[in-house]
């Protein structure tokens, strides 16, 4: 089922964001409508030497690669931990984020234009970011959302989504801190130091939790 259901986001043109969004949404409703097919993935992601090492914690997010196509696309589940928010910041590439669960506040800024490319940002006052869209993201939400966006997430306590995220189109992107008003670079994994790395890896133990949290959830129905 998979190999079928996978294929066109693995021939599609990534710089299409329409076709992207369309191809994802076959896939993430799929995916929605079938909690078993979803739990099967996650299953088979738990003991996939290949997955497991891509799997991430944080104080406030986990995240579980379910697939790592060899084209470039992921797909992932995350889960929002309480206390979950993030500051207004880019990505390395285009995603379509479906909620399964729970909700969030979700802002627009615009634009990493605003920010310039140069490799010092110290001189950029994120205060002068202004909101361009707020909007509630709940369960059954799906959008797509370009690279270069400016956005931001307050989170309710466990919420849940599953990504399709492209591939990486940049080797950086921008992230800023409204409150210290400072803007700064942050790299993908093949330029972080190993230690950074192996921080944020997820343990055994916290992926298998991780995973009951969905059971318990009622995630997989």
């Amino acid at each position: 089922m998979t190999v079928d259901l996978f294929t066109p986001l693995s021939t599609i043109d990534w710089t299409d964001l329409p076709a992207v969004a369309a191809a994802s949404r076959t896939v993430l409703d799929a995916l929605d409508q079938d909690r078993s097919d979803l739990q099967k993935l996650v299953d088979g992601a738990v003991s996939d030497p290949d997955l497991t090492r891509l799997h991430e914690h944080y104080d406030i997010l986990d995240k579980i690669v379910i697939h790592d196509d060899p084209t470039g696309w992921r797909l992932r589940l995350h889960v929002f931990l309480p206390g979950y928010f993030d500051r207004p910041h880019t990505h390395r590439w285009d995603y379509v984020s479906r909620l399964l669960d729970g909700s969030y506040q979700h802002t627009l800024y615009g634009t990493a234009d605003q920010f310039g490319d140069s490799d010092d940002l110290s001189g950029i006052d994120p205060r002068a970011l202004i909101a361009r869209m707020v909007r509630t993201e709940s369960s059954g939400s799906t959008y797509a959302l370009h690279h270069s966006m400016i956005h931001s997430v307050v989170a309710a306590d466990w919420t849940t989504t599953l990504i399709v995220r492209g591939p990486a189109v940049t080797d950086r992107f921008v992230v800023s801190d409204r409150e210290n008003a400072t803007v700064w670079w942050q790299y993908g994994a093949v330029r972080e130091d190993p230690a950074a790395q192996a921080a944020k890896r997820m343990s055994a133990a916290q992926v298998t939790a991780s995973v009951q949290g969905l059971h318990d959830r009622g995630i997989f129905g």
